[in-house]
């Protein structure tokens, strides 16, 4: 990927190594008026006629020849902003009015025809219970499927040859210590345990951060190479609270699996 367009460097990324990861794509504010783009990541050109999305605001638009589109949404909250092209990796990104009320330029990857799109739906985790101050909770879009996500997929025979990755393209909503000491909600007296990830059982990764393109490495040992495999995804649990089990509510979309 021609690291060129990765523009936005979210500084929570350093201080979360093993959790968080550079998004798949970038976006800068460029040029004049109020149209916006969708590149090519590699040969930045313009890419026609992908399908750009708000979810919250239940919005979607299509670029045009030169790619530009613009968002007649309004936006007040920070939202998860969705781009899909058939043969491009899914994006996502978390925008807020600022953001949106400027041009954007987006560079977009091509897939590798070993990448696997397991899910480009939003989904919400959780009880349904949540506070006000909660990380984005004025963004949540839907009721809660309960407190985990499960979804199989298969893996090609050579599989094993590549490095894998699992991509979650935005995720909101966590209350983690560390995303409350970073400001990233407003809850004052409680905090939730991270996010977990598994994949056939077992432990990947915990999420302790909000934000956009969290990229998780999958060993190769847990794979199953020609068989279905299953990714699931836990929420955490309010750890101030120990009258009962309060599950910290918390969206993510475009699910991946992509490889190197």
């Amino acid at each position: 990927m021609n690291r060129f367009f990765i523009f936005i460097v979210v500084i929570l990324l350093n201080l979360c190594p093993v959790y968080c990861a550079v998004m798949e794509g970038g976006i800068s504010k460029t040029g004049m008026g109020n149209l916006s783009r969708i590149v090519d990541s590699d040969t930045n050109m313009p890419v026609a006629g992908a399908r750009v999305s708000l979810p919250k605001q239940n919005y979607s638009t299509m670029t045009d020849d030169n790619g530009a589109f613009n968002l007649n949404a309004k936006i007040k909250d920070t939202t998860i902003m969705s781009v899909e092209k058939e043969g491009y990796r899914p994006f996502s990104l978390t925008v807020n009015e600022k953001i949106a009320a400027k041009p954007i330029v987006i560079g977009i990857e091509k897939s590798n025809v070993e990448d696997i799109i397991i899910s480009s739906e939003m989904f919400h985790l959780g009880d349904d219970n949540f506070s006000a101050n909660s990380a984005n909770s004025s963004e949540f879009k839907g009721k809660s499927i309960g407190p985990f996500y499960s979804k199989t997929f298969m893996v090609a025979a050579n599989a094993l040859t590549k490095k894998n990755y699992l991509v979650i393209g935005s995720i909101i909503g966590i209350d983690t210590l560390i995303a409350r000491s970073l400001r990233q909600n407003a809850v004052v007296n409680s905090f939730s345990s991270p996010p977990v990830v598994f994949v056939n059982g077992s432990k990947i990764a915990e999420i302790q951060l909000n934000g956009d393109g969290q990229r998780i490495f999958i060993p190769q040992r847990l794979l199953k190479p020609g068989q279905m495999n299953e990714v699931t995804i836990t929420t955490g649990r309010n750890l101030k609270q120990t009258a009962y089990i309060d599950y910290d509510d918390i969206e993510f979309m475009n699910l991946s699996i992509q490889s190197e």
